[in-house]
C-alpha cells in the first residue's frame, strides 16, 4: 500500500499577514488590530463574533472611490452606493456581493462611516458558500483602537492603506 501524500501548505512568511488576540505582523513590522468579539475560533458560525482561525487568500480588494484610492498589486473594485454583501445563510447568494434592492440580510457596503472605505476580501467559506458557516469576513479599517468586529480583522486607517499596498496575490492572512 503506497503512503497519502497531501500537499503541505507552505509555512507562514514575512510575506504573509500573520495575525493574534495581541496584534498582526507583516513584512518586518508590527500592527495593532482588532479581531471578532467572539475571539479566533476553529469553528466559525455566521453570528458568532468570531474571527475564524486558519489560512485565508485575499483575493481582491473594494473601495470608495469618493474617500479612498487604491495602489498595489491586489485586484480592486469600486464599491458603489448599491453595493451590499450578503448575509443571509439560507440565500443563494449567501456569502456574496448583490446589489440594493435586495430583501434578504445583507451588509451595506457602502456605509456613511469610514469603516468599508477600503476593504479587503478573504476566501473564507467564500466563493462558494456553506450555509451558517459565516460570511463577510474582511479586513476593514477599525472603529477605535482594539474596538472588536464581528469576526473580521480591523487596522488602524494608515496601517490598512500601508498593508493594502504592499499586498500581492500570494500574499495570505493567517489567524492564529
Amino acid at each position: 500500500m503506497r503512503p497519502v501524500t497531501r500537499a503541505l501548505k507552505r509555512p507562514a512568511s514575512a510575506k504573509d499577514i500573520v495575525v493574534t488576540k495581541w496584534g498582526a505582523r507583516f513584512m518586518g513590522r508590527r500592527f495593532p488590530c482588532s479581531i471578532g468579539k467572539g475571539g479566533i475560533t476553529s469553528d466559525k458560525r455566521e453570528g458568532d463574533g468570531a474571527s475564524p482561525r486558519g489560512t485565508h487568500s485575499m483575493p481582491g480588494a473594494l473601495y470608495r472611490a469618493d474617500r479612498a484610492s487604491i495602489k498595489g498589486a491586489i485586484t480592486a473594485a469600486m464599491i458603489l452606493p448599491r453595493d451590499l454583501w450578503c448575509d443571509a445563510p439560507d440565500h443563494p447568494d449567501y456569502n456574496q456581493q448583490v446589489k440594493a434592492p435586495f430583501k434578504h440580510s445583507h451588509e451595506n457596503l457602502h456605509r456613511g462611516d469610514p469603516l468599508y472605505d477600503l476593504v479587503v476580501i478573504t476566501d473564507w467559506n467564500w466563493p462558494t458558500a456553506t450555509p451558517h458557516k459565516g460570511s463577510a469576513i474582511f479586513m476593514h479599517r477599525w472603529r477605535r483602537p482594539r474596538y472588536p468586529t464581528e469576526g473580521c480583522v480591523a487596522f488602524r486607517a494608515d496601517h490598512l492603506r500601508w498593508i493594502v499596498e504592499h499586498l500581492t496575490p500570494r500574499t495570505r492572512l493567517i489567524i492564529r
